[in-house]
């Protein structure tokens, strides 16, 4: 019983407090200030022009049937089609499964049969790859209705059987669409994707205050308003590249986007330069690179008043580097697909509290709660905190995540319970409860900002006939965070280096990123008594071999 009428306020904000109608306020108030910037192509769109071109595809969706919960799958580099997708398809209740362009035929044959989608959207440069998806589709009982080739920037062949974005959008309406339904901020808007232990992505599924909330985080921390251009230089299919200062909180806060299909530092650095971007995001290795080229051919970088960093703790060192070399301003973010950034370091954190992922957000909770086997610690188990005494990290982020995977409720209930997302992250914390990560529960690979489970490539490699076994690890890499070791032992003594890049370069389930950079022979893997891979051990003897000149590249 309330002590009020609540019944608008209910009914207010749960349907109109939407991040789409955050979008179309914007477009009111700035319909000639510019939302998006493609330096490559020249082109630019006011607020205006961004909604007219969403609400193109948004009509040509609804007149290919697509309505209300249907999913439209894209699979797109950053590009103009990119920010219409992320708009458009949520004008007719659809859900936009956004996915990593990188992945393999088969990895996408599977993505498809699992979310269903109605229409796939994909750039160019993977027409070959999505036509062999769509034939392996063919042979698994579900076929998109439309695949729909975008930003042929490259003027690629179209696949006979696909058809051009601009063809598919330029009978349409520029006005927004009718629709027969009221939006609820519970309503799915947004599915991501993140890596498992098998060749199938887990389906993140965002509802509508997922979305804005993610935004008004950004709003808060950087602090971002409509007066920022942004540019990202890591994909927006990630969570880090669509809400850190990507399509969601940009277009919601009235400011404007600058487009990288391919990270190029120089590109970056000249493009701050002239569209006085304010705000760049990108991993620890985008910016030693772009500190690389800064110092070789110096920019003025005056109008810059944030580098934001995730994935990967910065050390001290660099830290101090970058804020001498690029800016003062260095923020490091820490989080998950499912959750976004969970805690965040400002530059008053740093460069002191550089090597750790700092104190919690504002409206989220990062602990560090015991480990025990076969089983959850209790949210409240928490180890000591003494920067000593070492446990898993669980985060508590109620406005940003839906503690849920589409169509998996094992995952779910792994990673899941009691308000809390269970990250398989170890690390220790001290009494002012900043935490430091120091490794996985699990055995996750993380390179060039992917998360990659080796029990998927071992089962790739393991298809090769002259191979028994093997057991994949990583080893440091300065490009990439980590590259990919797999050591394998062979059925035929006759197996050779050069055939196991071969295989796993042509491999339909290896996407390019997953794809070993080296190679070892041996006689036998490291097994527990029960036969399960020691990875644990493997990883150490990965680091030596490397120094020893053991490990083999093609």
């Amino acid at each position: 019983m309330r002590t009020y009428d609540d019944t608008m306020f209910i009914d207010t904000f749960e349907h109109e407090y939407t991040w789409l109608n955050g979008f179309m306020r914007n477009v009111a108030r700035f319909p000639r200030r510019n939302a998006l910037i493609d330096p490559e192509t020249g082109r630019a769109w006011s607020y205006k022009a961004l909604n007219e071109e969403a609400n193109r595809l948004a009509n040509a969706l609804k007149s290919a049937g697509v309505g209300k919960n249907d999913v439209v799958m894209n699979a797109l580099r950053n590009c103009p089609e990119f920010a219409f997708s992320y708009i458009g398809p949520r004008k007719v209740g659809a859900i936009l499964l956004s996915a990593n362009f990188n992945l393999a035929a088969g990895e996408f044959a599977l993505l498809i049969q699992h979310n269903k989608p109605k229409v796939v959207i994909y750039s160019a440069n993977i027409a070959s790859v999505m036509q062999e998806a769509e034939k392996l589709c063919q042979t698994k009982g579900f076929v998109p209705q439309k695949f729909i080739l975008a930003d042929n920037i490259e003027k690629a062949v179209l696949p006979s059987s696909h058809i051009s974005y601009e063809e598919f959008t330029e009978s349409s309406s520029p006005e927004n669409p009718e629709i027969s339904f009221r939006p609820h901020i519970y309503d799915e808007v947004l599915r991501l994707c993140t890596s498992g232990t098998t060749a199938l992505p887990k389906s993140v599924p965002l509802n509508d205050i997922n979305e804005v909330l993610s935004a008004h985080d950004v709003i808060m921390h950087y602090p971002m308003n409509q007066n920022d251009v942004t540019l990202n230089m890591t994909p927006w299919f990630h969570r880090g590249g669509c809400h850190s200062g990507g399509v969601c909180p940009t277009f919601y806060a009235g400011a404007c986007a600058v487009i990288m299909r391919k990270f190029q530092p120089t590109n970056a650095l000249d493009w701050v330069e002239k569209h006085k971007i304010t705000y760049m995001m990108g991993s620890p290795s985008n910016l030693a690179m772009l500190a690389r080229s800064q110092v070789k051919s110096p920019k003025n970088l005056s109008s810059l008043k944030g580098l934001v960093t995730m994935g990967a703790p910065l050390s001290k060192a660099d830290c101090i580097h970058y804020m001498q070399v690029l800016t003062p301003n260095i923020f490091n973010g820490y989080g998950t697909t499912e959750t976004f950034w969970n805690s965040f370091l400002r530059p008053y954190n740093l460069p002191d509290g550089a090597g750790s992922v700092g104190g919690s957000c504002t409206d989220d909770e990062v602990r560090v709660v015991k480990i025990y086997e076969g089983k959850k610690a209790e949210p409240e188990e928490r180890v000591a905190t003494d920067s000593e005494s070492e446990g898993e990290i669980i985060i508590r982020s109620p406005e940003k995540t839906t503690y849920a995977y589409i169509n998996d409720p094992k995952m779910t209930a792994e990673k899941f319970y009691k308000g809390w997302m269970y990250t398989g992250d170890t690390g220790v914390w001290n009494e002012d409860l900043i935490v430091t990560v120091r490794g996985r529960k699990d055995d996750m690979i993380i390179t060039s900002a992917e998360n990659i489970y080796p029990t998927q490539i071992e089962e790739a490699i393991n298809e090769h006939p002259k191979v028994k076994d093997s057991i994949v690890t990583s080893v440091p890499d300065k490009v990439r965070g980590q590259a990919v070791v797999a050591y394998i032992v062979p059925e035929d003594k006759s197996l050779t280096i050069r055939e196991l890049f071969d295989f796993c370069t042509n491999h339909k389930m290896l996407s390019t990123y997953k794809r070993p950079r080296y190679f070892a022979l041996i006689d036998e893997l490291p097994q527990t008594a029960t036969g399960k891979k020691k990875h644990f051990e493997i990883k150490k003897r990965a680091l030596e071999d490397l120094e020893k000149g053991i490990l083999k590249k093609d």
